[in-house]
């Protein structure tokens, strides 16, 4: 994991790892080389036994400024080596499909993501910290659907997930529609963020917080907890409800289980839950 070009990864503290944007000089604006380790550092974390919960920021003075116009450049060039339409599809499909599958790795990976961001949040930053569990941010953060601005609909994850996170469907029409910044005092008011923070100090101590304490409970618990919410977010009540029950009529078997609810009953030492 030392070896990305575009991503830093640390571990601040045991069970926790921090991967960081780290494109500062340009913003931390996607290139193709991020989104290709993006997914390939998400989907290793997932399965990663040292790894419980994930902290997602970003290096320099913003988190990310959306997607490289240069590698937009570079995909224009392929384009227009076809003249007819359904060979340019053939190129651009897989193009999007696999910058879907980045920042879905988010979502797919068992590990709960905190996302702690600062500054401008734009474009597919904000398609990013969508699929994250949990997301804080500075109070000088703001956030942008742009993607009207550069004549395209967003297409890697904001018009599905920003509308489940939202409650407001007029407000997320405004902001897709708009491209208007969304500061993180409104951010915080619509529910978008759950907390707002000072300064990226505080921000990233507070992400560090409740990281350690997600960290210290049962990995078994609280992954088998975001599977069941990610799942029953896009089914029914029933469905959810079926798909929990069949998950847990093995889970409730693990020792994790027992270790925790003895530790409750007796109110004795915290318990160390053994790697998963």
């Amino acid at each position: 994991m030392s070896s990305y070009k575009t991503l830093m990864v640390s571990t601040p503290k045991p069970f926790v790892y921090m991967v960081k944007l780290n494109r500062p000089e340009k913003l931390n604006a996607m290139n193709s080389t991020m989104w290709k380790e993006f997914k390939e550092c998400f989907d290793g974390l997932s399965v990663n036994p040292n790894c419980r919960v994930v902290i997602l920021s970003a290096a320099g003075k913003v988190f990310c400024a959306g997607i490289d116009l240069q590698s937009m450049m570079e995909l224009g060039q392929n384009l227009a080596e076809h003249e007819d339409i359904a060979r340019k599809c053939k190129v651009l499909e897989p193009t999007i499909k696999d910058y879907q599958d980045s920042f879905t790795a988010i979502e797919k990976c068992s590990k709960p993501v905190i996302a702690a961001i600062h500054g401008a949040c734009i474009g597919a930053g904000v398609d990013m910290i969508s699929a994250a569990d949990i997301r804080y941010a500075s109070c000088n953060a703001y956030f942008q659907i742009k993607e009207v601005d550069i004549g395209m609909a967003a297409d890697v994850g904001t018009l599905q997930r920003f509308p489940k996170v939202v409650g407001s469907d007029s407000l997320i029409r405004e902001l897709v529609y708009t491209a208007r910044k969304y500061p993180a005092t409104e951010a915080l008011e619509s529910g978008f963020i759950s907390r707002m923070l000072d300064n990226e100090e505080s921000l990233l101590n507070k992400s560090l917080e409740i990281a350690e304490d997600i960290a210290s409970k049962s990995p078994v618990a609280v992954q088998g907890s975001k599977i069941s919410m990610v799942y029953s977010r896009d089914h029914s009540v029933q469905e959810g409800l079926d798909h929990i029950a069949m998950h847990n009529k093995a889970m409730l078997q693990s020792e994790d289980f027992l270790n925790a609810a003895m530790a409750q009953a007796v109110k004795g030492d915290p318990p160390v839950f053994s790697k998963l």
